[in-house]
């Protein structure tokens, strides 16, 4: 058996085991399978001294033998279920034998794997080492959402933050916002946000806001409020709608930043009849400082018709790397990066050469070549008859978040590939067929005229289509003869488990899974399982699969059969369009027959 999996030991030097076994060889024999990857082995002899370890100290893995000379080894699985700091960690069962039930009841107790004694050297460390790098990616997910916590909070302790269901009635506002308007929490929430609403602010500004943001689209603007004791306040909002997975608008949050001394400012100044030289002073000084604190945090630009830039603030060149002797009178192409869409360019002078604000996010790069990413703003500016004479970029540099969330989305994805070839280990299969079964999955979902982004989607989600056979036992999973019914039975459990292990996370891509790992064994006909769906009632991304596995299955020798000739698996598949498979989506298969092919063989095998 082949297993094509990094060696990740070298990020977990330090990673300690628990090995709770009373056998001098078995604790020699992986003793010595450890000692290379640098793991710290611990050895407890039976149950009592190993929950006396378990109490006293901390592992990312253990080992436990079912026959112990105390006690039976589940006793030990049912008090790290019972133990905070030990129900999560994984467990790898070693036993004489084991049965379904067993294996059910194990799975619910915390077991994570199963190994037969005497065990397969190279797979029990190869387990090993999974689960560990398993442990190390877990716990660095947990830190990132952490830090987004963090980030939250730190919004929250800065802004003025609410929320309202579609109806405009506030179901969350945090502590700066009571402290700004006056009220308690008590007293805001379930209320209609208009709680606040200043009598001077017109009714179309309110209009213009909601018709907005039930389009799902962004509103932003300034806002005249008025506090509990009917003094007013002023803001700077943006009111995000949020939108679930389905596209419907759940809910509204605002965000805003007191702007009042600003506006009072601007208030004064636009109703003294004469500005004394006092208050001009005054007026002019404070508006130094709020452009000093925009400078010390945005990145500001202008530019002329033209596109080439007249003026760029001190936070351009320190974000950049730039100088002024190197950008001014030079066209803004200087911090283009090449793999910004030409299409983003052109809805952007599109957009601001007609006298609208552009928002979105750019991906620039500095004068060393190195990317940054930015929140813009671009907007045009007037002259007095209405005439656009420049233009003013804003942005707000999000770089440190977007490779946060590409850090989240690679760990996702290999995740996905590694726990999908842990599924075809345990079936004698090796994980280039997962690897395989993806890319044929996005050739088809191409052809078939889906865009790229979820033609990507289907291909990372479809590693997991088999993650249920894990609970299944050896002796059906290695079987090379046919299934009699009882272990056919259980062989198709795995659907609804792999269905089962992913169904809850609110992730696109585990939610693709969950639908592909149920459904892929469904048949156009009604004559699959788990379900008997048929036709449209089987989600299309499982009809794609179900092609791509197939036909791998059929391409390769297995524990079962040999290897299918190419001309016997189109005819099967023509054979079967419209029983088996979707009639529309095997004919663009067949159709693009070679493509599979070349994919196929220019593969790992």
């Amino acid at each position: 058996m082949h297993c094509f999996v990094k060696d990740t030991s070298h990020k977990n030097p330090y990673a300690k085991i628990l090995l709770v076994n009373n056998s001098t060889l078995i604790q020699q024999q992986i003793g010595s399978l450890l000692k290379p990857k640098n793991y710290q082995l611990a050895i407890a002899q039976n149950a009592q001294e190993a929950e006396k370890k378990l109490i006293e100290n901390s592992f990312e893995l253990i080992i436990l033998d079912l026959e112990l000379p105390d006690k039976n080894g589940e006793d030990v699985l049912r008090f790290m279920k019972k133990n905070s700091n030990t129900k999560e960690t994984p467990t790898l069962i070693l036993t004489k034998s084991y049965d379904s039930t067993l294996v059910s009841r194990l799975i619910k107790q915390g077991a994570n794997e199963f190994f037969l004694k005497p065990f397969i050297p190279e797979e029990l460390l190869l387990k090993i080492d999974f689960w560990i790098d398993f442990q190390r990616k877990t716990k660095a997910t947990i830190l990132q959402k952490k830090i987004l916590q963090e980030y939250k909070d730190a919004v929250d302790r800065s802004s003025i933050v609410s929320k309202t269901d579609k109806h405009g009635n506030i179901i969350f506002i945090n502590e700066q916002f009571c402290k700004i308007s006056g009220y308690s929490e008590g007293e805001l929430l379930g209320k209609p946000h208009s709680i606040v609403r200043h009598p001077d602010m017109p009714k179309k500004a309110f209009q213009d806001m909601w018709t907005t943001i039930l389009e799902g689209n962004p509103w932003r603007g300034i806002v005249k409020n008025q506090r509990k004791d009917g003094s007013a306040y002023w803001v700077d909002a943006v009111i995000n709608p949020i939108i679930d997975s389905n596209g419907d608008i759940i809910e509204f949050i605002g965000i805003r930043q007191d702007i009042t001394e600003i506006q009072l400012v601007r208030e004064k100044l636009k109703n003294d009849l004469k500005i004394s030289n006092t208050n001009f002073e005054e007026a002019y000084q404070r508006a130094g400082e709020y452009e000093k604190a925009i400078n010390e945090s945005t990145i500001l630009t202008r530019t002329d018709l033209d596109g080439n830039i007249i003026f760029a603030n001190e936070y351009f060149y320190k974000t950049t790397g730039f100088s002024q002797e190197d950008v001014i009178g030079v066209n803004h192409n200087i911090i283009k990066h090449e793999e910004t869409p030409k299409e983003v360019f052109i809805e952007l002078w599109d957009t601001i050469t007609s006298g609208k604000i552009w928002k979105g996010v750019f991906k620039n790069k500095k004068k060393d070549g190195s990317p940054y990413w930015v929140y813009s703003t671009i907007l045009p500016i007037f002259d007095k008859d209405k005439n656009i004479v420049e233009y003013m970029a804003i942005r707000n540099e999000i770089t440190k978040v977007i490779a946060l969330n590409e850090e989240i989305e690679d760990t996702q994805k290999e995740l996905i590939f590694r726990m999908g070839e842990l599924a075809e280990s345990r079936s004698k299969e090796t994980g280039s067929h997962v690897k395989r079964v993806s890319e044929y999955a996005k050739l088809l979902a191409l052809e078939l005229g889906y865009e790229e982004k979820e033609a990507n989607l289907i291909a990372m989600a479809s590693p997991m289509h088999d993650i249920g056979k894990v609970a299944i036992p050896d002796f059906i999973l290695t079987k090379p003869g046919a299934f009699n019914n009882e272990e056919w039975e259980m062989m198709k459990t795995h659907s609804l488990i792999g269905y089962n292990v992913l169904k809850s996370s609110e992730r696109p891509l585990l939610r693709a899974a969950s639908i592909i790992a149920k459904e892929h064994h469904e048949k156009y006909n009604g004559k699959g399982y788990p379900d008997g769906l048929k036709e449209e009632e089987i989600h299309p991304y499982a009809r794609i699969v179900a092609i791509a596995d197939v036909f791998d299955a059929l391409s390769f020798e297995r524990i079962y059969k040999a290897a299918w000739s190419d001309k016997e698996i189109k005819e099967f598949f023509e054979l079967e369009k419209g029983e088996h498979f979707d009639p529309t989506f095997t004919e663009c298969f067949l159709n693009n027959f070679e493509k599979f092919i070349f994919i196929r063989n220019n593969s790992i095998k």
